[in-house]
């Protein structure tokens, strides 16, 4: 195993990855496992694309990821980097022409859930700050649930100057906090079809000042209930439904 591989612990991760074409070098299973239909189904699509099964305590799954791993561990490469303006083309080129920025997230189970729920809603990429905020680890990987294997993410150095030439481009550019000044509904329909990027903020704090200065518009989910905010993975979740309902009709 080289030092650089990313550690996915979890029957349910591991069928994730492997049912998603993460490109896996070899998955760990603890000696004398307890067999269910996930075990299962990992023994037969690891038989099906020549992926090396390798037989070891579970003391070394303890020592290599934690107590989490359920007594699988999938072994995959260091994570690639996309490049920005791939991202970008990519929101011109296809619907529904929606691509995210993240401001400053730092939790990585609040990222792995942004990108899956940016590949469940068709957004061409994911823009991340190079400071200050999550990258791409095990725990990312395995709130993904898979999505990190078809969801380019690019790093960015500094995400103001990016939103700035997105604007320039024509792209509108949505920063998505409680205090919006409209709605997300209304943010959509008002981009008139062109390319959208939502801009989320970090936890507790929301967009940066900076950020926030150079977004389009900034809009917020309307709420009926008496919860003041959501979760910046649910709000992102919500909020890419939303355009990409909007911008695909």
């Amino acid at each position: 195993m080289r030092s650089e591989d990313t550690l996915i612990g979890g029957r349910n991760p591991a069928v994730e990855a492997l049912r998603s074409g993460v490109p896996v070098r070899r998955v760990l299973l603890a000696d004398g496992i307890d067999s269910d239909r996930r075990v299962q189904e990992i023994r037969e699509r690891c038989e099906h694309d020549g992926i090396e099964i390798r037989v070891v305590a579970r003391r070394e799954l303890d020592r290599l990821t934690g107590t989490g791993h359920q007594g699988v561990v999938v072994v995959v490469p260091p994570f690639t980097y996309a490049d920005e303006r791939e991202i970008v083309d990519r929101a011109f080129e296809r619907a529904p022409h929606l691509l995210l920025a993240v401001d400053g997230v730092t939790d990585p189970r609040n990222l792995g859930a942004i990108v899956r729920s940016a590949a469940a809603f068709g957004a061409s990429g994911v823009l991340l700050p190079k400071r200050r905020a999550a990258g791409v680890t095990p725990a990312v990987w395995k709130a993904s649930a898979g999505a990190l294997a078809r969801m380019p993410l690019a790093r960015v150095t500094n995400m103001a100057r990016v939103l700035v030439a997105l604007a320039e481009r024509n792209v509108t550019v949505v920063g998505l906090s409680a205090d919006g000044d409209t709605t997300i509904q209304q943010a959509a329909d008002d981009a008139g079809g062109g390319p959208v990027a939502l801009v989320v903020g970090a936890e507790g704090r929301g967009l940066s000042r900076l950020v926030r200065e150079k977004c389009t518009v900034v809009a917020s989910i309307p709420m009926t209930g008496t919860v003041e905010s959501l979760n910046v993975s649910v709000a992102t979740g919500i909020a890419l439904f939303v355009l990409s309902q909007r911008l695909s009709g």
